[in-house]
């Protein structure tokens, strides 16, 4: 929009006035917010993704999970229980604390939905009776002995592939950087990623989203929360669980 008086006399020599009024065409507008609008739509689009979080935000996002089948830990995990294409990791204080009957009801629930589950280097053979007892289909268990040069690796395109439903990976020794190659295969494929590391490694920075502590009890083995992606309050919550 302009203004102009038009009953003074153009100046100037010419029939042309020399402050001619100026009109700026609506699409030249239209133009100049587009790009602002776009910007506030990619940052809407950012913001959604299950794994942003922001402190002022009413509730926790939400993500892809499966339970565990301990009611009380899915109670205090987002979503309900492992998160999907995430890193997550079990910290034991020394073998035989229940750590892999922890992942037993999830093992379970994949294989029998015919994803495969996949077993890198385990310290120990699989006792195939124990797992037909907790509902394990050993036809969707695949087991790599991989050498300690190679697990990392063979463990990484395991989880990048996206043919598998959880990728269990034991790691007496990783760095963060490692780590961080785990999680971001275990985006891009949308797969359950478990790192079972010594108790010793708590004190160490890690990107996986999910890490628990697991230690001798009383009376029976406990488990705590140490880092959880998404969760309020008080990061850690300390709960028994039977081996």
């Amino acid at each position: 929009m302009f203004t102009t008086n038009l009953s003074e006399p153009a100046s100037g020599t010419g029939d042309s006035p020399i402050f001619a009024p100026t009109i700026i065409a609506p699409a030249t507008r239209v133009a100049a917010t587009a790009p602002a609008r776009r910007d506030v739509a990619a940052l809407a689009d950012v913001l959604r993704h299950p794994g942003i979080w922001r402190r002022g935000s009413a509730k926790a996002p939400r993500s892809d999970a499966l339970p565990t089948g301990i009611a009380d830990l899915d109670a205090l995990l987002p979503g309900g229980g492992w998160p999907c294409g995430a890193l997550s990791e079990i910290l034991a204080a020394h073998d035989g604390l229940g750590e892999c009957s922890l992942l037993l009801p999830a093992l379970a629930t994949l294989t029998q939905a015919r994803k495969r589950v996949v077993l890198v280097a385990p310290p120990y053979i699989p006792y195939a009776p124990a797992l037909v007892a907790a509902g394990v289909d050993l036809a969707q268990l695949v087991h790599i002995d991989a050498s300690a040069a190679d697990t990392h690796w063979t463990a990484e395109q395991c989880l990048r592939a996206g043919c598998c439903g959880a990728v269990l990976n034991w790691l007496p020794r990783s760095d963060y950087r490692q780590l961080r190659r785990l999680q971001l295969a275990a985006e891009a494929g949308g797969t359950f990623g478990f790192v079972f590391r010594p108790l010793s490694a708590a004190h160490e920075a890690s990107p996986a989203a999910l890490r628990l502590r697991l230690e001798a009890g009383e009376t029976e083995p406990r488990l705590e929360i140490l880092k959880c992606r998404g969760r309020f309050g008080e990061q850690t919550h300390a709960l028994g669980l039977r081996a």
